[in-house]
C-alpha cells in the first residue's frame, strides 16, 4: 500500500548538479518509483526556492532567519568538519524554532503516515517535539552522529530516540554509537547508500576530457579522490605517502577534486609536484562522471578525525564502483559495506600511509588485475547498490514503525 512519507533535512540539492545532499533526493526518488509519495522540508538559502517539483518529490524550503544569517545546512555548518562555525552554531536555535513550525503547519496540513529525520543532530529533537502521533524515524548520517555524542546534546538526542520507532545508518558504527544514547538496536538498520549506475557509468570515448583539461597525457596513470578538503577524509595520510608513490611510479598522476577548509594547505604541500598532482575545486555532478571516466583507480583514506568525526558511507566510492573503478580505501565506518577487500579494491588500516600506498602500487602494477576489479566493482553496483534496491530496504525499515 502506497504511503505518505516526509523527509526532514538540512541539506538538499539546490540544484540538478548541485552535491549537497544528493543522497537525500535519490533515496526520495526512489522510494516514489517503489509507489510512495514524499515530501522534502529543507532549509531556505540563497538560489532555494519556495517549493517545486523534484522528479515527482515535492519538495518545500522554510525560512529561519534573515537569508544573510541562513548559515546551517548545504554543508556549510562545520568547520573542516570538526567544529561548529561560530555564526552556524549561532542561528542554530532559530533554525529549530523555524523548522519545528514548518513541520507541525506541514503536518496539521496533510496525512503522513511517517516522518523521517535526517541528520539525528539537527533534526532528530526537532522532530521528536514536533511529530505528535506520526510515527518517527531517525536517519544518521555521519557528522551528526559526533555532535549526537556531545554533552549538553546527548540528553536531547536521547530524548528524541525516546521517541522514535526506527533507526536508519549507513554504517554499523555509527548505529552502534547512537544506539548507545538510548535506542534498541533490535529497531536499528544499517543499509549502505546507492548510486545511479546510469548517470556512473564508464564510457571511454569521454576518457580524454578531464586530462585534456588538466594537461594529463592519455596513457599516464591516473588516481583520483573526490571529497571535501576536511580531515576526515584523510588526504594527509595520502599525502604522508604520496613521495614514495610518485617516486616509484614516475608517469603517476593523481587529481584531489573537492573544496575544504584545507584545500590551501594541502596545494601547498604538493607544491613540488605541481604537474602531477592537481587540484581543479569542487566539481559538479553534470561533470563529475567524466571525472570518474578519465581515472585508472579510485582512493579515499578516510579517517576518524580528532573529534570523533567520520564518514558513514562516502558516496563517492559507491559512484566509483559504479564507474568501473578499483577502490582503495580505509576499512573503517560503512565503507566495508561496499568495498570488498581484493575483489573490487582494497581495504587498508585507517592513519596507515605505508598500507595505502603498497596497496595503490599493487593496483599500478597490475592494471589487468585492477580493471578485473573495477568491473566487479560496477557489477555490484548494479545489482545490489541501486537506489531502487536501496529504497527497498529503507522501505522494508520504515515498516518497523508501522508494525
Amino acid at each position: 500500500m502506497s504511503k505518505n512519507i516526509l523527509f526532514l533535512t538540512q541539506t538538499y540539492p539546490r540544484f540538478e548538479g548541485d552535491t549537497a545532499g544528493p543522497f537525500i533526493r535519490d533515496l526520495a526518488r526512489g522510494l516514489v518509483r517503489g509507489g510512495d509519495r514524499v515530501s522534502v522540508l529543507t532549509p531556505h538559502a540563497a538560489d532555494v526556492a519556495g517549493a517545486w517539483d523534484d522528479g515527482g518529490v515535492e519538495v518545500r524550503s522554510f525560512r529561519y532567519a534573515p537569508q544573510r544569517f541562513e548559515l546551517l545546512g548545504y554543508s556549510r555548518s562545520l568547520e573542516a568538519d570538526e567544529s561548529v562555525r561560530p555564526g552556524a552554531g549561532a542561528v542554530a536555535p532559530l533554525y529549530a524554532l523555524g523548522a519545528r513550525r514548518a513541520l507541525r503547519r506541514l503536518l496539521r496540513r496533510r496525512r503522513f503516515d511517517l516522518v523521517h529525520a535526517h541528520w539525528v543532530v539537527p533534526n532528530g529533537p526537532i522532530a521528536a517535539g514536533a511529530v505528535g502521533e506520526v510515527p518517527l524515524a531517525i536517519g544518521l548520517h555521519g557528522s551528526d552522529v559526533f555532535l549526537a555524542e556531545r554533552r549538553g546534546v546527548r540528553w536531547w538526542v536521547a530524548r528524541a530516540l525516546r521517541r522514535a520507532r526506527v533507526l536508519t545508518g549507513c554504517s554499523p558504527e555509527l548505529v552502534e554509537r547512537v544506539a548507545r544514547l538510548g535506542f534498541d538496536a533490535a529497531r536499528a538498520r544499517v543499509i549502505p547508500y546507492g548510486v545511479d549506475a546510469e548517470t556512473f557509468a564508464p564510457d571511454p570515448s569521454r576518457r580524454p576530457l578531464w586530462r585534456r583539461k588538466l594537461g594529463i597525457p592519455l596513457d599516464a596513470p591516473l588516481l583520483i579522490s573526490v571529497g571535501r578538503m576536511a580531515t576526515k577524509k584523510g588526504y594527509q595520510v595520502l599525502l604522508e605517502g604520496l613521495p614514495q608513490l610518485l617516486e616509484r611510479h614516475p608517469a603517476l598522476h593523481l587529481i584531489l577534486a573537492g573544496a575544504g577548509d584545507r584545500l590551501l594547505e594541502f596545494r601547498q604541500r604538493t607544491r613540488r609536484w605541481g604537474a602531477r598532482v592537481h587540484f581543479p575545486g569542487a566539481v559538479f555532478r553534470d561533470t563529475l562522471p567524466d571525472l570518474y571516466r578519465a581515472a585508472d583507480a579510485f582512493v579515499l583514506p578516510a579517517v576518524h578525525d580528532p573529534k570523533g568525526n567520520v564518514d558513514g558511507l562516502p558516496n563517492v566510492i559507491l559512484e566509483a564502483m559504479a564507474s568501473a573503478l578499483p577502490v582503495v580505501a580505509s576499512a573503517i565506518s560503512g565503507i566495508p559495506l561496499a568495498v570488498r577487500d581484493g575483489e573490487t579494491g582494497y581495504l587498508v588500516p585507517e592513519q596507515d600511509a605505508g598500507a595505502l600506498v603498497d596497496a595503490l602500487g599493487r593496483l599500478l602494477a597490475d592494471p589487468r588485475r585492477a580493471r578485473a576489479m573495477g568491473e566487479a566493482g560496477r557489477r555490484r553496483a548494479l545489482t545490489e547498490l541501486s537506489w531502487d534496491a536501496v529504497a527497498a530496504r529503507y522501505r522494508a525499515a520504515y515498516e518497523l514503525a508501522w508494525g
